[in-house]
């Protein structure tokens, strides 16, 4: 099965400006151009975030659809594939973003525009515990690609949170994975890009 549409899910503090979003979206307008590909903003709620991708995924067709996630992307990326039953890839994916950003609760700016502020509630702690589908078998191929440099987050709890994953781990790197451009042709081999 072929992937004819893409949806591409950034991180905390992130948005579609960035890099490796960038990065996806140029190669794919350049080397398959017949696939949709889609990179909302998402709020700054999990549940909102979720139910606004849901709405845009929803006349998608689950068996020719694949989703890509970055840091918290990845932990999205892992609740939508469960849910559309489609492949996944995560990049240094978030794996416990409940008790990871319960120190991030209060005023944040983004990354790519720093006088742009929201506002990271409280309970969005729980709406991300309500998304997490650790103790769920995969419904469709995963693959994550792990940095061991990861500043933010802990490589070893990446790797066994997608035991089943093909997993591809790079010696040092960083959570920006900075050589991401490195890693599209196994990505889009793994999602068999239309």
């Amino acid at each position: 099965m072929t992937t004819t549409h893409l949806l591409y899910l950034h991180g905390f503090r992130s948005s579609p400006q960035s890099a490796k979003a960038r990065q996806m979206a140029a190669h794919v307008a350049q080397h398959h151009p017949g696939v949709t590909f889609w990179c909302p903003q998402l709020p700054p709620s999990p549940k909102a975030a979720m139910e606004l991708v849901a709405q845009g995924i929803a006349l998608w067709p689950g068996a020719a659809m694949a989703v890509i996630g970055s840091s918290l992307g990845g932990y999205y990326a892992s609740w939508v594939a469960q849910h559309k039953g489609c492949p996944s890839v995560m990049l240094n994916p978030a794996v416990h973003p409940a008790r990871d950003l319960a120190r991030y609760i209060g005023e944040q700016t983004t990354w790519h525009d720093p006088a742009e502020r929201f506002y990271f509630q409280p309970e969005y702690i729980d709406e991300l515990r309500t998304l997490d589908t650790a103790d769920q078998p995969p419904a469709a191929p995963e693959m994550a690609i792990i940095a061991k440099g990861d500043e933010v987050l802990d490589w070893r709890e990446m790797v066994a949170r997608y035991p089943q994953a093909r997993l591809v781990v790079q010696e040092g790197g960083e959570h920006a994975l900075a050589n991401f451009s490195d890693y599209l042709p196994q990505v889009t081999e793994f999602l068999a890009l239309a």
